[in-house]
C-alpha cells in the first residue's frame, strides 16, 4: 500500500506536535504517553520517508534506530578506518588555525612577484 507523500507529511507533522505535547507534560522517566508518542512519531516518519522514496526516489537525511545496538553498529560501520571522526573534528579546527597563522607570518615576511621568491630591491 503506497501512501501519498503529502498525507504522510501531514501525519508526521501531527505526530511531531503530539510528541512535543506529551514531552511537555512528562510525568516521569518512562511516561507511557511519551513512549507512545515517540513510537507514533517513529512510525509516521518511516511512512513519510518510504512514501517520499516511492513517489520521488528521494530520502530524508534522518535515520531511525530500533535500539542502542543498531546505533552502535552504525557507528562501527562509519569508522571502518579505525579512527573516531568526532575526535578528529575537534583537532582539525585547531590545526587549521595554526596553519593559517603560519601562512600569514610567511606572507608578512615575503613580498614577491607571485612566484614564491622574495622580491629584490631595485638597484640604484
Amino acid at each position: 500500500m503506497t501512501t501519498e507523500p503529502r498525507a504522510a507529511l501531514d501525519r508526521l507533522i501531527a505526530a511531531l506536535e503530539a510528541h512535543l505535547e506529551a514531552a511537555s507534560r512528562r510525568a516521569g522517566e518512562a511516561d507511557p504517553s511519551v513512549v507512545a508518542a515517540y513510537q507514533t512519531l517513529a512510525d509516521a516518519f518511516e511512512t513519510y520517508d518510504e512514501s517520499l522514496y516511492d513517489a520521488f526516489d528521494e530520502v530524508t537525511p534522518f535515520v531511525l534506530y530500533d535500539d542502542a545496538e543498531d546505533a552502535l553498529a552504525s557507528d562501527d560501520e562509519d569508522d571502518e578506518d579505525g579512527e573516531d571522526d568526532d575526535d578528529l573534528d575537534e583537532y582539525d579546527d585547531e590545526d587549521d588555525d595554526e596553519d593559517d597563522d603560519e601562512d600569514d607570518e610567511d606572507a608578512d615576511d615575503e613580498v614577491g612577484d607571485g612566484t614564491g621568491r622574495p622580491a629584490t630591491a631595485p638597484r640604484a
